[in-house]
């Protein structure tokens, strides 16, 4: 059952007039006729819209022209979800049916209405949630991608979106009339595919992440003119952390990542070991909580957003993006975590995306139903991905180099795996090589017992690997930021004294050889590589922040 079915109290609750009249110095009533349009699909939406008398059809529609009702609304009910926190556009027309008389709330109030008005918040900021998962769920309001869905650029896009909770459709032409008309249109070079059809009605050719996002409006507009208190690189459970925890004490945040918010963590099927989760917790729902909670406290996402480059020559530092865009922070926290490691295999990058894949998701566990598949890897981001992959899978063969799964693992996932009776465990063992078709199709996978010197050749079309990460520092070349042997980032102590500061004082425990840009999670040199300690050290780092800033405060307002 879907989630409007299973909780649609939550989604829809109702608020007494005392209630309103609570909220009413947060906004402004309007009046809407009959007919008239309060939100519109693919357009800003005007914040939250709490209606007083009257009532309101809220309809989905797709860019195909199918529509089709959610719900009508009434006194007491709201119209909103959790995009109008950042001025996102609309994902739902929305009509009044008869007069109405509304209290139209705008984004920046909304977040300030949570936040005085706690226990009103709560049901909101709930319903807010709700609601973008039920859009999710049916796809809702947000584009639809156009070709076959074993595609590996259809897979791309399908990812990007679904890792940034953005609604979607995937229509194949193999089995959809419409879809296959409109390739016949506007796509008939293969190359040209997928086709995403946007909700304003702009078709896009097989585009890349960021013209898609574009397109959507899902990046920002930035204030030019204007210098934040801290600028967070990296949206992993560090760099969401310091949004949280920063944000929530006053100061003004940005946050920018390349792809989504989530970093590795929002790529894990069920974490089971973090602190309050007994059942466990999805990786992508521990993150999407946290990304919601920044904006609730108002920390701006830019998302996806790439830096390319620091000026530390400026005060305050500048951020180059690599739109050409440049922002000003008076404080830098670098969370830019890790990028997976690939194997020592020649054509390796010729089945990228191809049936070689870096994370374990519902999208790439429907490609290998029912098939044979090898993982590689024997930490717990490995462990927790073949438990999930069990389910799909008829059989996985797991590589693993060391001699046993119990130098990295957490033992409650090697229990788990030991119980499976579709996975196999084969140690000293790695990749060799790797072979396909000539559309550069996964097909084939060897392997090499390294002790025994055993080969084994089977027919197999995807391979997952989750074989450690490197740090993802490059864009930190010639800023002066001091790395160490294998490239992470050193704070505080570890920094060698020949490179700190002028006046030889050392820096605070996660600040950086330069003055006012620290270093937290993955990406820091000596770090424990957990989600616990990643959200830690956000949080920690925080109060060094207010000892960097001028006099401890938010130096804008």
């Amino acid at each position: 059952m879907s989630t409007i079915d299973t909780r649609r109290q939550q989604m829809f609750p109702r608020l007494e007039p005392r209630e309103i009249d609570r909220l009413r110095r947060f906004g402004v009533v309007r009046r809407y006729a009959a007919g008239q349009a309060l939100f519109v699909m693919g357009e800003i939406a005007p914040g939250m819209v709490v209606l007083i008398k009257g009532s309101v059809r809220v309809t989905r529609r797709d860019p195909l022209g199918h529509s089709a009702p959610i719900v009508e609304q009434g006194p007491g009910e709201f119209v909103a979800e959790v995009g109008q926190l950042s001025g996102q556009p609309a994902f739902v027309d929305v009509h009044a049916v008869d007069d109405v008389e509304a209290l139209q709330i705008p984004s920046e109030n909304l977040r300030a209405l949570i936040i005085e008005e706690p226990e009103i918040g709560e049901r909101i900021m709930r319903a807010l949630i709700l609601r973008r998962v039920a859009l999710v769920e049916a796809g809702a309001g947000g584009p639809v991608l156009i070709g076959p869905e074993s595609s590996p650029d259809v897979i791309r896009l399908q990812g990007f979106l679904a890792r940034n909770a953005y609604p979607h459709q995937l229509l194949d032409p193999a089995h959809d009339r419409d879809a296959a008309e409109l390739l016949k249109q506007y796509a008939p070079n293969p190359a040209d595919l997928p086709l995403a059809v946007c909700p304003k009605g702009s078709i896009l050719k097989n585009p890349s992440e960021i013209e898609l996002a574009h397109a959507l409006g899902m990046v920002p507009i930035d204030e030019r003119n204007r210098t934040y208190d801290v600028a967070v690189v990296g949206a992993g459970p560090a760099g969401l952390s310091t949004a949280v925890y920063a944000s929530s004490e006053g100061l003004s945040v940005i946050v920018f990542d390349a792809t989504a918010f989530g970093g590795q963590a929002g790529a894990s099927a069920r974490i089971e070991n973090y602190l309050g989760f007994p059942t466990g917790i999805s990786g992508p729902a521990l993150t999407g909580r946290a990304y919601v909670q920044a904006q609730k406290f108002g920390a701006r996402m830019a998302i996806p957003t790439e830096v390319v480059s620091l000026d530390l020559n400026q005060t305050p530092v500048t951020l180059q993006l690599d739109d050409g865009r440049r922002v000003k922070a008076s404080t830098v926290v670098v969370a830019t975590g890790a990028r997976y490691r690939r194997l020592s295999v020649p054509n390796l990058g010729d089945f990228e995306g191809r049936g070689v894949w870096y994370w374990a998701s519902p999208i790439e566990a429907r490609l290998c139903r029912n098939e044979e598949i090898v993982l590689v890897g024997g930490g717990n981001s490995a462990g927790q991905a073949a438990v999930f992959l069990r389910r799909f899978a008829a059989k996985i063969w797991m590589l693993v180099r060391g001699p046993s799964l119990a130098e990295r693992m957490s033992q409650y996932l090697i229990d788990r795996i030991g119980a499976t009776d579709n996975v196999q465990v084969l140690t000293r063992t790695e990749i060799i090589a790797l072979y396909g078709s000539r559309e550069k199709q996964l097909e084939r996978v060897r392997w090499r017992n390294c002790v025994t010197g055993e080969e084994t050749e089977k027919p197999i079309r995807h391979v997952f690997l989750f074989i450690g990460a490197d740090p993802a520092t490059t864009w930190l070349k010639d800023s002066g930021v001091s790395l160490d042997a294998k490239n992470f980032i050193l704070t505080g102590s570890d920094v060698p004294s020949n490179v700190r500061r002028s006046g030889n004082s050392r820096p605070l425990p996660l600040e950086t050889n330069v003055c006012r840009v620290f270093a937290v999670g993955d990406v820091r040199s000596g770090s424990v590589k957990r989600v616990g300690a990643a959200i830690g050290e956000g949080a920690v780092v925080v109060a060094e922040l207010h000892a960097a800033l001028p006099n401890g405060t938010a130096s804008s307002p």
